[in-house]
């Protein structure tokens, strides 16, 4: 037989190499649809309404302070205060250097990360459940109140939420691969998060509970052991110096709005309770309960010692709800023949949501407007008026617009904010200023609603002054604090006046008897002598 009659047997029996297998057109399709509805959608909530009237409230006003300032200068803030955000406040530097330091370019960047965090929640779904559970948890996440609250705000919590969200999903990535380049990129992408903000170290605990949920194998164990260690050992030196900051967490007396995340917690665990979708080693529940309980419980038992629940500082925890919400929404429409009842529940939903998303994008939706009080202080003072803070702290309430206090005289402020790398400027000895107040004779005292003053000498000799020498003369009521005019009384001006007039005369007397008097001397003696204070 010749070689072209053996060719077709030949062709029969050696098969030719099975190329890799490559994700169909239709997987593609929604994998593309779950990464950009819910980008998309987030994107619409995040701009609707962003500027809030045109309005800021005192920890973006923090923000937006110490971006402007200079690299050299931020560092060395962070050594007296807020160290856990120097790293935000150097990344929105740089923001706004290339974009401008205006209130839209403060609030994008929380936007645009809300939204990266929103794509790779319906890409973790879509791993674990399937493309419908990845698509109805990408769209339930932007539509969270509180991941639409901090979407709007020019913080570094919504960045945060990203690097969780993406780290989780390079974890669950990890897991049957075993390649070390991957586990580098879920432990860099954590220590950037935890860098941001310290405890999202708290979502790494929460990884290691779900991996010994799912029982991976020892090889992958280890590996993450390896990634959770270098990024404690990285984050160690940074929550060793913030530690000698604790004072910046002094103002939490108790859990701070803690309703929202216990709420959400028992409703992920109902929906947790249902047979949701299986895909792979890690179960979306194993995964979702502990990152959206373990955070916040772990706060909520701390502040048991130290009160340091804050909602914001869990708010990656949404994470977990979204992701059980969409699964068991999957798992709701598999079970009914009809998808009446699923619209019905749909239209509620988004009809309950509609109130708290208008309220959210009101000046009213946060605990302080300083642009509102900024405009009561300039409303109610007058050129040449003293302006005073109680406590000194609170510098930061009108801080916002310098022209709001350009006219006034800062009676404690001895070095401002800049110059001394602080946040609040130092301020006077107590002394020097009651001295100060007593110059004056209207005063604008700016005090934070609900907020007594720290007992300091300071303090006390700012409210003693007042009590003593001047009377309330009328109060504005801002969102978040009291802007208050004070008055000198008349009796007091009258004895202030005598005695400087009898301290001259003193001192004029002095003056002369160190010499022979003139005749001239003689006559302007005896009219100090008899000269009566005004009253």
């Amino acid at each position: 037989m010749s070689v072209a009659e053996r060719s077709p047997a030949l062709a029969r029996t050696v098969s030719p190499p099975v190329p890799a297998r490559r994700p169909s057109p239709s997987r593609r399709r929604a994998k593309a649809v779950v990464v950009l509805a819910p980008l998309s959608l987030t994107i619409a909530l995040g701009l609707w309404g962003i500027r809030r009237q045109n309005t800021m409230w005192g920890d973006e006003a923090v923000t937006y302070q110490l971006a402007h300032r200079d690299l050299s200068q931020i560092w060395l803030t962070a050594q007296h205060v807020d160290l856990v955000h120097a790293l935000h406040y150097a990344v929105m530097h740089a923001i706004f250097g290339l974009f401008g330091g205006g209130l839209l370019t403060l609030r994008l960047p929380s936007v645009l990360a809300m939204s990266a965090a929103a794509s790779g929640v319906g890409l973790l779904a879509l791993r674990l459940a399937g493309p419908r559970a990845g698509l109805l948890a990408g769209l339930v996440f932007p539509l969270l109140p509180q991941v639409q609250k901090f979407a709007q705000e020019g913080r570094s919590y919504a960045m945060v939420c990203a690097l969780v969200t993406w780290a989780t999903y390079a974890l669950v990535v990890s897991v049957p691969h075993r390649t070390r380049w991957r586990w580098a990129v879920y432990g860099f992408t954590m220590l950037l998060a935890c860098l941001l903000h310290e405890f999202a170290v708290l979502a790494l605990v929460a990884h290691g509970v779900t991996l010994l949920v799912s029982r991976v194998p020892r090889p992958v164990l280890r590996a993450w052991s390896v990634a959770a260690a270098g990024v404690v050992a990285a984050l160690l030196p940074l929550a060793i110096c913030s530690a000698g900051q604790s004072e910046q967490v002094s103002w939490i007396g108790g859990p701070v709005r803690p309703g929202y995340f216990l709420v959400v917690a028992v409703v992920g665990v109902v929906c947790a309770l249902a047979p949701l979708g299986v895909r792979g080693p890690v179960r979306l529940s194993a995964l979702a309960v502990p990152i959206l309980v373990l955070p916040g419980l772990l706060l909520l038992v701390a502040s048991l010692v130290k009160p340091l629940f804050v909602d914001r500082y869990v708010l990656f925890s949404n994470i977990g709800i979204a992701l059980l919400l969409g699964a068991w929404m999957d798992y709701f429409l598999r079970r009914q023949r009809s998808s009446r009842y699923a619209w019905i529940a749909a239209v509620a939903v988004l009809a309950a949501l509609v109130p708290p998303s208008l309220s959210l994008r009101t000046p009213q939706s946060r605990s302080n407007d300083v642009t509102a009080i900024g405009a009561a202080v300039r409303k109610e003072g007058r050129p040449g008026d003293g302006l005073l803070y109680l406590s000194g702290q609170h510098r930061i309430l009108t801080a916002a617009n310098p022209e709001d206090t350009r006219f006034l005289t800062d009676l404690a402020l001895a070095q401002d904010p800049v110059s001394s790398n602080t946040l609040a400027g130092v301020e006077l000895p107590a002394q020097e200023i009651a001295a100060r107040m007593l110059e004056f004779d209207r005063i604008v005292a700016v005090r934070a609603a609900g907020a007594p003053p720290p007992a300091n000498p300071r303090e006390e000799a700012k409210t003693s002054t007042l009590r003593r020498h001047f009377r309330e003369y009328g109060t504005t009521h801002a969102n978040g604090a009291r802007v208050t005019v004070y008055v000198r009384d008349r009796a007091d001006i009258g004895a202030h006046r005598t005695a400087s007039l009898r301290s001259d005369s003193r001192a004029e007397t002095a003056r002369f008897t160190m010499g022979k008097p003139s005749g001239f001397q003689s006559r302007r003696l005896a009219r100090l002598e008899r000269r009566t204070p005004l009253s």
